[in-house]
This record gives C-alpha cells, sequence and structure tokens, in this order.
C-alpha cells in the first residue's frame, strides 16, 4: 500500500460493478452472463501495478427480491475476479430501496466497510461507478467520487458529478495522473520561504495542505494574504509570520493602482529576505504581476503555476489539468517547487486548535446543527427564505439549529433564525465560527468559506452549492458532503458574482426536506441539549475531531 506520507493522495480505489466493471445485466445471478467492458481488465491492473488497492461496492437489491440467491452472488463475483483479477475487498447490499439501510449506496456505508477492510480510511478512497449514487456515497462517506457514464446514466447526475471520465481507463488515468500531481520530485531544505495566497478565507484555507509542504522543508514560512484573508491565514499551521496587503490585481474590488504603494509593497517584500517564493492562485489568476515585484524585491527563486509565458519572471513554471480540486492544485504546484507533505500528514484541510476560542454559551452542548446563510459573493449565498424554512424544518425534526454570520449579517440571521433556531448572528468572526464548528454536527451552507473551514475541522457539510463555479474544484474537500441545488441551471460555470437568472433557482427549488434527508444521510443524530460544559474548541470532553490538528504554541507545525 502506498505510504501517507508524499507518495500518493489515495491508498485504494473502490468499484461499482454493473455498469461500471461489467455488462450490467438486471440482477444476474448467472456467472456466465458476466461480460468485462472494453479496456477495464487494463485499467484495473495499472492501478494494483501502482500500489493502489482495489474493492467492490455493489448493491445487490436482488437477494431480498428473492431473484438470485447469495451463492449465486458469490459464483458471479468469482466470475468477475476470475476475468478481472482479484479484489481486496468485496462489500455488496443485500437489501432494496425500503429497508432504509446504511450500506444501500448513496449511504455511505459500504464506502466506511470497504476503507477499515483496506486499512485505510474513505478520504483516502476514490469510488468509480456509473450513476449518481455512487457519486454521492463516496461524497457522504468524505471519499472523491468519479462518474463514468453510460447511456442511461441521467444528464442531471453528470451535472452534479465532481469528476467525470468517459470510461473506466479514463477515470485511472485522472486518478494517477492527481496523485503523481501531489507527489513531485524529491523534496529539499531551505531557509525563508514567502507563500502568497490573495483573495478570501476559503481560498487561504484551501492553501493550507500545500502550505504545510513547504512549513515541512523550509525553515521560515512568511504568509502573503489580502485583508478578507488574513483571518484564516492566522489559523494555518505552519504559518510563522502574515503579510497582509491588498493585491489590485487580485482584488474583486480593487482600489485604483498606486505607484507609491506598489513601491511600499516591494520594500516590504525585500524586507523579508526570502530565499524563494512560492505563488499560489485560483486557476483564473495570475501569478505574473506579483512575481514581477518579487524579482524587484530580489527574491532568487519563484514558482508559480502560470499558463501564460512568464518570461524570465518564474523560475518553476507549473501546470495542471482544468477542474482539479483546489487544494491538489496548490500542492502540485507545492510539489513541483520541491516540497511535499511529511509521513504523517495528508492532504486534508486543518486549522490551529490553539488560536481557536472557547464556543459561544447557549448552545446546549455538542452535536447541534449549524446553518450559515450569508456569503461575500451573493450568488453562491442561501436564499434567506429558503435559509429560514430549512431551519423550522430541521428543528421541528428535533435538532437544534445554530444561524451564524458576522457583524453586518445581524437582520440576516435574526430573519433566518426566528422563533426556533439559535441566532449567533455578530457573534462569529471566522476563529469564533471555528469554535462553533467544532461542536457541530453538521454545517448547512452556500459554497462559501465557512464550508472550507468545516472541512478543515472535520465536520460534515450540506452544500447547497450554486453552479457558478465547478463542483469538483470548489466543493468541501475530503469531507462526508451532500451536495443539493441545481447543478444544470443556466448559471453554470459563469462565475457570477450576483445571481445572473431572477429568482437564484438553482437553490431557490430546494425542498427543506431534502437538507434534512441529508443530514440523515450523513448519520447525524438528534442530540438533546446536554450539561456537557460548551467552550471546549475541540467540542465533547475535549477530544479532537478528526479533522483538527493538535499543534504546539508557536510555529504550529504537523511533523
Amino acid at each position: 500500500m502506498p505510504g501517507r506520507g508524499r507518495s500518493a493522495l489515495f491508498d485504494a480505489v473502490l468499484l461499482d460493478r454493473d455498469g461500471t466493471l461489467v455488462e450490467d445485466v438486471p440482477y444476474n445471478g448467472d456467472p456466465d452472463k458476466v461480460r468485462p467492458l472494453p479496456g477495464v481488465r487494463a485499467a484495473l491492473d495499472r492501478l494494483r501495478a501502482a500500489g493502489l488497492r482495489l474493492g467492490v461496492v455493489s448493491n445487490q437489491s436482488g437477494l431480498a427480491r428473492g431473484l438470485f440467491t447469495a451463492a449465486q452472488l458469490r459464483a458471479v463475483n468469482a466470475r468477475v475476479e476470475e476475468l478481472l483479477g482479484p479484489f481486496d475487498t468485496w462489500q455488496c447490499c443485500p437489501h432494496d430501496e425500503r429497508a432504509g439501510c446504511a450500506c444501500r449506496k448513496p449511504a455511505p456505508g459500504m464506502v466506511h466497510a470497504a476503507a477499515r477492510a483496506l486499512g485505510t480510511s474513505a478520504d483516502r478512497c476514490v469510488l468509480v461507478g456509473d450513476i449518481g449514487a455512487d457519486v454521492a456515497a463516496a461524497e457522504a462517506a468524505g471519499a472523491s467520487g468519479v462518474l463514468v457514464p453510460t447511456p442511461t446514466t441521467r444528464a442531471a447526475e453528470v451535472a452534479a458529478a465532481g469528476q467525470v471520465a468517459v470510461d473506466l481507463t479514463a477515470a485511472v488515468e485522472l486518478i494517477l495522473h492527481r496523485a503523481a500531481l501531489a507527489t513531485g520530485p524529491s523534496p529539499r531544505r531551505t531557509g525563508t520561504v514567502l507563500v502568497a495566497r490573495s483573495d478570501s478565507a476559503g481560498d487561504v484555507l484551501v492553501t493550507g495542505p500545500a502550505v504545510r509542504a513547504v512549513a515541512a522543508n523550509a525553515e521560515r514560512v512568511v504568509l502573503l494574504c489580502g485583508p478578507r484573508g488574513r483571518d484564516a491565514a492566522a489559523l494555518l499551521p505552519g504559518v510563522d509570520e502574515i503579510v497582509e496587503w491588498p493585491l489590485p490585481w487580485i482584488d474583486g474590488a480593487p482600489a485604483p493602482v498606486d505607484p507609491r504603494d506598489i513601491g511600499r509593497l516591494v520594500e516590504r517584500l525585500r524586507a523579508v529576505r526570502a530565499d524563494e517564493a512560492v505563488v499560489f492562485t485560483s486557476f483564473h489568476q495570475s501569478p505574473l504581476p506579483l512575481a514581477l515585484l518579487l524579482r524587484l524585491a530580489g527574491t532568487p527563486r519563484v514558482s508559480a503555476i502560470s499558463d501564460d509565458y512568464p518570461g524570465s519572471l518564474l523560475d518553476v513554471r507549473h501546470r495542471t489539468p482544468d477542474g482539479l480540486p483546489e487544494p491538489e492544485r496548490a500542492l502540485s504546484l507545492a510539489a513541483a517547487a520541491g516540497f511535499a507533505l511529511p509521513d504523517g500528514d495528508d492532504p486534508r484541510l486543518r486549522v490551529r486548535t490553539d488560536r481557536v476560542p472557547a464556543a459561544p454559551a447557549g448552545l446546549g452542548g455538542p452535536g447541534y446543527l449549524v446553518l450559515h446563510p450569508g456569503s461575500a459573493v451573493p450568488s453562491r449565498a442561501v436564499p434567506p427564505e429558503l435559509a429560514a424554512r430549512i431551519v423550522r424544518t430541521l428543528t421541528a425534526a428535533g435538532h437544534r439549529v445554530a444561524v451564524t454570520g458576522g457583524p453586518g449579517e445581524t437582520a440576516l440571521t435574526a430573519r433566518v433564525a426566528g422563533d426556533t433556531g439559535i441566532d449567533l448572528g455578530g457573534r462569529t468572526g471566522l476563529a469564533e465560527l471555528a469554535a462553533v464548528l467544532a461542536g457541530a454536527g453538521a454545517l448547512v451552507v452556500g459554497n462559501t468559506g465557512p464550508a472550507h473551514l468545516a472541512a478543515a475541522l472535520g465536520v460534515p457539510v450540506v452544500s447547497l452549492f450554486a453552479p457558478t463555479v465547478r463542483y469538483g474544484q470548489w466543493g468541501p474537500y475530503r469531507v462526508p458532503t451532500v451536495r443539493l441545488g441545481d447543478a444544470a441551471a443556466p448559471c453554470r460555470d459563469s462565475r457570477a458574482t450576483v445571481c445572473p437568472v431572477p429568482g437564484h433557482p438553482c437553490l431557490a427549488a430546494v425542498e427543506p426536506g431534502r437538507v434534512l434527508d441529508a443530514v440523515r444521510l450523513l448519520g447525524v443524530p438528534v442530540v438533546p441539549p446536554s450539561t456537557v460544559r460548551a467552550g471546549s474548541p475541540a467540542g465533547a470532553g475535549g477530544v479532537p475531531r478528526g479533522g483538527v490538528t493538535p499543534v504546539s504554541a508557536g510555529r504550529g507545525r504537523t511533523r
């Protein structure tokens, strides 16, 4: 099995059986009808050669329906292995949709069971399947999902999938390429590294794994960020110093370019005395203006992703394929620059728990749900009327629901919380929001920064995702997630900041009952108020959640 250090993003690949590995013969109990799909054996052998373990996760409701026996199912699976080679685990759900079991996809039970059988965790697995239920099961477990559509796959399922491949051969190529990008050449030691990630809090948070990779191989890390990312930068492990400076070629509402201000920035960069710099950007941003200023400041080595010709501005000009998840995109740049995550770390998002304050009073102990209705980008916010209906639906089902928002969102949170929610409006800056999320069972939110903060805390997310940007790039990363909303809405891939369609239909049409169903799919129970002392950023009893990185004061390293 690949190591957990710099070697790979994934330990295992899980595969649906019918329609993905073999021809889909409805309720097949006859081994003689097993027909492998073209190219599947060669694709599986590539995964085996790469050291990845393989498992099958398959709904087999024909058992519950009496259409074949358990012995016949074993015989069919044995024939699959005879033709396609061995698998390291088989997980088959014998129930039909009426059973309400935790294993039938889109429920995540088989994904978790397969991960346990393979000695790993779901977030280090990829699941490849041919229908939306396969991808949904992967995401609900915190695994990566890749959809390989067939002629019977619904168009809505294709639109909603974060990663799509034309066949299993292409899916395997995608998986191996993602793993290779995050590995890079052998890591090296260096002195002071300036890492730049301007833009919002969410942008800074998704760059966290790459920053940790740099920090593991550098004596000192200085992070250049903008005002909107400053609070997130303060929570990142591995950062020794923060330089806050608005960049007019990055900010969404930039001030005019001031030559004197640019001159002061060059002098501030010079004062860092960086041995090198790594400029992280989103896919639509250019690193070249900052690279020029770094050259003027005397920085001897600069690395960045750039499709544009950089001339002599970059020493490492890296390129990535379209649609790569933003954390992996940044991690691939760090790897290309010679920085890799150390053994014992992995690509999940993380935050410093020593900088998370106590949670506010009045939450009634851990286990509540959090709904965050606002967003700095209006097109991605949850419509207020829908958010209020969601709160009423969740509280009617017995859940406690905290509604969060910043100082400028008190009217919004009061409207959304109504008479049944817990209104925390104006009381949750980013660090305070982290404290609230640390005790939550799940977060309901649009595609905005708090979704990435929840991922960094290991908190499941019900993602009301407006498709103005790609879900595969910006969806919650490696944390159990259910995506809701119309993925094929007219605003798809528009990058619009204000909804271009009257009524915000991509999200407004979501029924609150589907949010409750999503919470149940994620396995979040109703937890009544308790006498457990609120205030620990690690949740009940002070025990850290799976995604939280305990760190010592000072550098905040993950070693």
